[in-house]
């Protein structure tokens, strides 16, 4: 019969939690990293355009900060899964596309979540089929908003910190 020590057992498990985690942490750490690189990609471009002359800077640099680290933490570990045994040329357009389309995404999200918030109080009941129609179109047209005033307070810094993001986690190996 095989009888294992019970002292080991609790040894090897702590060490499993201890190696999870540091890595939710790691993930963690670095998704805030993240959105701190977004937020600050919009600020400068918004200090490039226009001084930061705006009344809503500060709501403007949590969409962006969130923006970044919600999509870094459902994206990058996705990808990570997803494009492990493939060569690094393709890892590299893995996290590129998966990052780029993913902040841009997660950010307008929030972005129309912030537009709805404000239109709510004119909207028809909650449930309704007008109050359907009002979220749809109030959604549509923000994420329209944002695609054409948005995308652009990604560039230039957060361009530069999505190649050298990319780059760094297709030369990572699990």
């Amino acid at each position: 019969m095989d009888q294992t020590n019970p002292t080991n057992a609790f040894i090897a498990t702590t060490g499993r939690i201890r190696t999870v985690a540091s890595h939710c942490l790691e993930v963690l750490g670095s998704a805030i990293c993240w959105g701190a690189a977004m937020a600050a990609s919009a600020i400068a471009a918004l200090y490039l355009r226009n001084g930061l002359l705006t009344s809503h800077l500060g709501a403007l640099t949590l969409v962006y900060f969130f923006g970044g680290a919600l999509s870094w933490l459902i994206l990058v570990p996705l990808t990570q899964r997803f494009a492990r045994q493939r060569p690094t040329s393709a890892r590299f357009a893995a996290f590129f596309l998966a990052l780029s389309v993913g902040t841009a995404a997660m950010t307008a999200f929030l972005f129309a979540m912030d537009y709805r918030w404000f239109y709510s109080r004119w909207h028809a009941p909650f449930g309704s089929l007008i109050w359907i129609f009002q979220f749809l179109f109030t959604g549509a047209s923000a994420v329209y908003q944002f695609a054409v005033l948005g995308l652009a307070l990604f560039l230039p810094l957060g361009l530069l910190c999505l190649i050298v993001v990319s780059a760094y986690l297709a030369r990572q190996r699990d």
